[in-house]
């Protein structure tokens, strides 16, 4: 099955295709992709938020995901006040 691994950076994003064997993890597609998973504080499948041990599907995108630096609504709010 093929599935997509992606890592987004502050002003880039990597992203790797890989053949993988069927019943193939969210976590063997992650050590699969050699991105750098130091980190990485979990993942996502297509946007929504999955365990390691989650079973792929043909075509899946596995997301991972690193931890805020800032909450969402606080740097709304900076932005508003131009802080």
């Amino acid at each position: 099955m093929r599935v997509e691994v992606v890592l987004a950076l502050p002003r880039t994003h990597r992203a790797v295709m890989l053949e993988l064997a069927e019943g193939a993890t969210v976590a063997d597609a992650a050590l699969a992709s050699g991105l750098p998973l130091e980190g990485i504080d979990g993942y996502a499948v297509h946007g929504v938020r999955a365990a390691a041990e989650r079973a792929l599907r043909d075509g899946d995108r596995v997301e991972l995901l690193r931890p805020l630096l800032l909450d969402p609504k606080e740097a709304r709010r900076r932005r508003a006040t131009g802080r």
